[in-house]
């Protein structure tokens, strides 16, 4: 039996932002305590409106150009409802059909010629929360770290035109050089 290679990569990239994508809370929690870089906003305490971070999408207009995109005329923001435990929420704000870009293509090297690799969209959404597993006295547990929650995420989906892992580690690799760029 023959099988074809087909790839198509979706990456995310924490945007260098000063605050979070839909409130004031600082980015720089690296090294920070346990949920001190939090917020109502954050938490998805009930009445809290978000408010977005116009940098974040400045960020994702400049990548979709980069990447020949069409910028969209109309773009929104949707929960996208899942149970997870790093969910603060229990819903994530993110783009899907009106992204903030479509449509556009990142070229690679491939066997000496030039190969285009079609890009779906480019878009906005939050990061989750990040889970700590620890063990202590032959008991595991896990805690929840909320820093990261509410991080601007950018969203570079591509087209399964890859068809070679080595043709993956050149789009990433190229795409990753236009992102430390911008």
């Amino acid at each position: 039996m023959d099988y074809e290679t087909v790839i198509g990569l979706e990456v995310h990239a924490q945007l260098n932002t000063a605050s979070k994508m839909y409130c004031r809370c600082g980015t720089d929690y690296a090294s920070a305590a346990p949920n001190t870089h939090v917020c109502p906003v954050c938490l998805g305490m009930p009445g809290v409106l978000p408010t977005i971070n116009e940098q974040a999408i400045e960020y994702t207009i400049m990548t979709a150009l980069a990447l020949k995109c069409t910028i969209s005329d109309y773009t929104k923001f949707d929960r996208k409802n899942y149970p997870y435990p790093d969910l603060m929420k229990g819903y994530q704000i993110s783009q899907y059909d009106a992204p903030i870009g479509y449509q556009g293509w990142l070229s690679i090297g491939a066997n000496g010629d030039k190969k285009r690799i079609g890009i779906t969209r480019v878009h906005l959404e939050e990061d989750v929360a990040k889970l700590l597993h620890r063990t202590a006295d032959g008991e595991s547990y896990s805690l929840v770290d909320v820093n990261r929650s509410g991080a601007p995420l950018m969203e570079i989906v591509g087209e399964p035109d890859l068809r070679s892992p080595e043709e993956a580690r050149q789009y990433l690799v190229k795409l990753r050089s236009i992102l430390q760029y911008l």
